[in-house]
């Protein structure tokens, strides 16, 4: 079985946590208040010693990222759209390059796929020269795969997300982020879907309560997933550092700082 050694940095006892800082690309200033907003509050929350990752789009790496201080791995993500036209039929189209993402010093590039969309053939392709690219030069590829396209009837059912999730696998990530399926069994299947790509769930809306988000990496973890690519659920909460501090437990199996 052939492996690429990237995706290891990302990973601790064979889990991880990934700290995702793309909400302003995608979303703009709603999802912010006074702190989140600023990345530098973002990178020293993800340098904590809590997290194996740090998505951001190529602005946050060029600007605020810095290697030689920050401990996080950094993962840049290739692509985007905005929230400006709900349209799910809309092409999240490449704005960085592999070369870029290196020189910012990432150890992982990211690129979104809408499967199911009128631009899923596109994209495909798309990711495919950049997986080709970033694995001949030793970075990681995280594929995020999220199922879209107007004549999609039930983009949220298990079956469909497991089928994004082989998808991913086939087009050979090294991870495979997915929303997470509501319950242990039918993510069971979407993780058995995934082969030997590592699963993280995106972390999607703000939960009520922090149990529930612990309660559900609890849930990914026994059932074989790596781990969660979370941001909002981490920020919008009224103690970041705590929610952080017990998700490590559940994830790497030992009291984090």
């Amino acid at each position: 079985m052939r492996t690429y050694p990237g995706i290891e940095k990302l990973l601790k006892n064979d889990h991880g946590l990934l700290f995702a800082y793309d909400h302003g690309f995608e979303y703009g200033p709603s999802h912010f208040d006074e702190r989140s907003v600023e990345p530098s509050f973002a990178l020293e929350l993800a340098s904590s010693g809590n997290f194996t990752g740090f998505i951001c789009q190529k602005g946050i790496a060029a600007r605020y990222y810095d290697p030689d201080y920050h401990t996080v791995p950094l993962i840049v993500k290739l692509n985007g759209k905005t929230s400006f036209r709900d349209d799910r039929e809309l092409k999240s189209i490449q704005n960085c390059t592999v070369d870029e993402a290196i020189s910012f010093g990432a150890v992982a590039v990211g690129y979104v796929i809408h499967v199911g969309s009128a631009y899923e053939a596109e994209m495909i392709a798309e990711f495919g020269r950049i997986e080709r690219e970033a694995h001949e030069k030793g970075l990681a590829v995280l594929a995020w795969m999220y199922v879209a396209g107007h004549d999609m009837v039930h983009p949220e059912h298990s079956d469909t997300i497991a089928y994004a999730a082989r998808v991913g696998m086939e087009l050979n990530s090294d991870a495979i982020i997915v929303k997470y399926t509501g319950d242990e069994e039918s993510f069971r299947w979407v993780v058995k879907n995934a082969g030997h790509s590592k699963v993280f769930v995106v972390g999607g809306p703000r939960m009520e309560t922090a149990y529930q988000l612990i309660d559900t990496a609890r849930i990914v973890t026994r059932v074989g997933a790596a781990g969660f690519a979370i941001g909002r659920n981490i920020w919008q909460s009224k103690d970041p550092m705590s929610v952080v501090h017990h998700m490590a437990e559940e994830l790497f199996g030992e009291p984090k700082s």
